[in-house]
């Protein structure tokens, strides 16, 4: 209780909050790192995802390739990235984390794309739909929710992970929690945990709201509750 205590009293003091060395300042490094490292790996990974989960062919061995990221410590390869390009640059953190995220996108969109109802995809497949078509209008919207899903998974890891920053000399609410441990303020670490856990949270609840308010096709799921009509009976008149 003394440390979950010191840590309120710590994010209560303003001198924390203002200056090179303060949540505010650390806080939007951190998040500067989140948006940098999921942009970059959206880019690689759900073009790829998408077009391979709409031809349905290499798919497997892309997702098994991107899932080595898994398998590899991202601290690992942060350390080997440090050595090979220096830690006066960005870079090594961003093309860390960027690994780190790549998966669950490639992932999720290809599962998404070949999980696709056929029996739509052949239905508009019969109405002399392209290929491209096919794909944006049709395979896309149906597989938004699961690409989503992947992409709000990315994020939140992403912002967990991005506390390595701090190892490479780099900035982020990791160098809150390594600055307490530095100079062995337990509450000053518990205060940066508290914090990069809140980040999480909240870039969570966004992208859960992000995807109800972008799905495609929410406007075109009947309502929970909602009742159709049924056809009035034709009357014939009496003579």
């Amino acid at each position: 209780m003394n440390a979950v205590s010191g840590a309120w009293d710590w994010l209560n003091d303003s001198a924390n909050w203002h200056g090179t060395d303060g949540v505010w300042h650390r806080l939007g490094e951190h998040v500067y790192f989140t948006v940098v490292c999921l942009a970059l790996a959206c880019l690689i990974a759900l073009p790829i995802a998408i077009v391979l989960g709409h031809l349905g062919k290499g798919g497997a061995l892309a997702v098994n390739i991107s899932n080595v990221g898994r398998a590899v410590p991202t601290f690992a390869i942060l350390v080997l990235l440090m050595f090979a390009m220096g830690s006066d640059t960005d870079w090594p953190t961003i093309i860390a984390l960027v690994l780190f995220a790549v998966p669950p996108l490639m992932t999720n969109a290809y599962v998404g794309m070949r999980e696709a109802d056929r029996d739509v995809v052949e239905a508009a497949r019969g109405m002399g739909m392209t290929g491209g078509q096919l794909m944006f209008r049709i395979e896309l919207p149906l597989a938004f929710p699961l690409i989503w899903t992947g992409v709000r998974s990315a994020a939140v890891q992403v912002v967990a992970t991005a506390t390595i920053a701090a190892m490479a000399g780099g900035g982020g609410l990791g160098r809150i929690i390594t600055a307490g441990f530095n100079r062995q303020i337990t509450a000053q670490v518990v205060a940066g945990a508290v914090l990069v856990a809140g980040l999480a949270l909240l870039i969570e609840g966004i992208f859960i709201a992000l995807q109800w308010l972008l799905d495609p096709m929410r406007r075109r799921r009947p309502r929970a509750g909602s009742v159709v009509p049924a056809s009035t009976p034709a009357t014939t008149a009496t003579p």
